[in-house]
């Protein structure tokens, strides 16, 4: 199988190509100019795939939670080329990508232990998005619940299970560093370096196209967890 995939919620943008299980990626952390980076990303991967995009199986994207403004570009930029080349999609949960490289450090650092992230990403606006993402044999990972925003302090999450190691993970913890301090005892880890990667959402496309997840491009759609954004950001105090 031959997935593009995008992400652009967060100041990282990058594109993958998973074919047939090895993934090649590009992947820049730019703060701004997401929307003219990430298409030239693609030309890049795909000539030097040797691939035509309408070659594709499908085309997965990073789908939020996020920056309000880059989960719109990644969602129009992979409907479009969906659209124009015929091809299905395959939204992907941005925490979930998160969760997965998390996943992956901790097996790495630890051997087969059993592990669970929490990932917590800043939101701003005093927020964080967060979720338990936990492994899963047939989709690598998985959000444990409903995906959420909340002010850090307000959070709350249960003991992990016993014999389960738990990390935290995601720029979340960095940008509230009193909180992160407080929740941080019982963590086994703390890794604030992490942001999504096209890499991730790549291998999580593939593991969801293999169950049947995959859409037609006109039912591309964001996820921003905060409803209220669009409206709130466009609030001036006098």
């Amino acid at each position: 199988m031959k997935l593009l995939a995008l992400d652009t919620s967060t100041e990282a943008c990058s594109a993958a190509l998973w074919l047939n299980g090895a993934v090649r990626e590009r992947y820049e952390v730019l703060g701004r100019g997401h929307a003219e980076r990430i298409l030239p990303m693609v030309d890049e991967l795909l000539v030097e795939a040797g691939l035509a995009l309408n070659a594709l199986d499908g085309i997965a994207f990073g789908r939020g939670p996020g920056a309000f403004t880059g989960v719109r570009i990644a969602t129009a930029v992979a409907q479009g080329l969906a659209l124009g080349a015929d091809l299905p999609v395959v939204p992907v949960s941005d925490l979930a990508a998160v969760g997965l490289q998390a996943l992956d450090r901790g097996g790495n650092q630890w051997g087969s232990v059993s592990l669970e992230a929490w990932v917590c990403l800043d939101a701003r606006m005093g927020e964080v998005y967060h979720a338990l993402v936990v492994p899963d044999e047939a989709l690598l990972a998985r959000v444990v619940g409903a995906e959420g925003v909340s002010a850090p302090d307000t959070l709350v999450l249960s003991a992990p299970r016993a014999g389960v190691r738990r990390v935290g993970v995601g720029h979340g913890f960095s940008a509230y560093p009193q909180w992160a301090q407080q929740v941080g005892q019982p963590l086994d880890a703390v890794w604030v370096d992490m942001l999504p990667r096209a890499s991730a959402v790549a291998r999580l496309g593939a593991a969801l196209w293999a169950t049947g997840l995959q859409l037609p491009a006109e039912q591309a759609q964001p996820v921003y967890v905060r409803d209220q954004v669009a409206s709130q950001s466009t609030k001036r105090k006098p």
